[in-house]
């Protein structure tokens, strides 16, 4: 079934649309969490948490032609509190450690003007990542939405650690160097 199909389903309150959208994204909802979370339950209720608060989404969102990421940026959204609030200490210092490299490319809400601007910094990430090519963008991705590891990354791709926290780099500070062109102070 059509992603578009789907959110008709949810706007219809039709409780089958969990169900295919379950059958649909399922398995790689569950693997999302479970690389955030660590746990098989843990993903698993994420993955369930998720639907609910699709459900709960839908309307006023209509997310019919990203219907997948729409769903994946609430399980990771639910898998990071999850891991927050269990105060797993390996998997916070991980998480800490991607946050601590971002933050020199992207500037912290520290007031509520920048607080406002997240729209804006949300488009501009978007104009961002399409300047990149594949390979680089699919890299960023995977490490700073999907937070694979370095290896993990090199291995996905075919190549050295070494090539993967070189690419990373550069793209960290061409990301700035972008942010800067757009008006944000980093």
């Amino acid at each position: 079934m059509e992603d578009g199909q789907i959110v008709e389903l949810f706007l219809a309150r039709d409780e089958t649309a969990v169900q295919f959208a379950s059958e649909k994204y399922g398995l790689r909802l569950r693997s999302l969490a479970l690389h955030i979370a660590g746990e098989v339950q843990t993903a698993e209720e994420c993955e369930n948490d998720a639907y609910l608060a699709a459900w709960n989404a839908i309307p006023p969102n209509q997310p019919r032609d990203y219907l997948y990421a729409f769903l994946a940026r609430i399980v990771r959204n639910l898998a990071l509190n999850r891991c927050r609030d269990r105060e797993r200490l390996k998997r916070a210092a991980f998480v800490s450690e991607l946050s601590r490299e971002m933050e020199e490319c992207i500037p912290a809400p520290d007031d509520l003007a920048s607080r406002m601007d997240d729209l804006a910094l949300r488009e501009a990430l978007n104009g961002f990542l399409g300047t990149l090519g594949e390979e680089k963008r699919n890299m960023f991705l995977r490490r700073y939405w999907y937070m694979d590891s370095v290896a993990d990354i090199a291995k996905r791709f075919g190549v050295g650690q070494s090539k993967v926290k070189t690419a990373l780099f550069r793209t960290r500070n061409q990301l700035r160097e972008y942010l800067k062109k757009e008006g944000y102070s980093v």
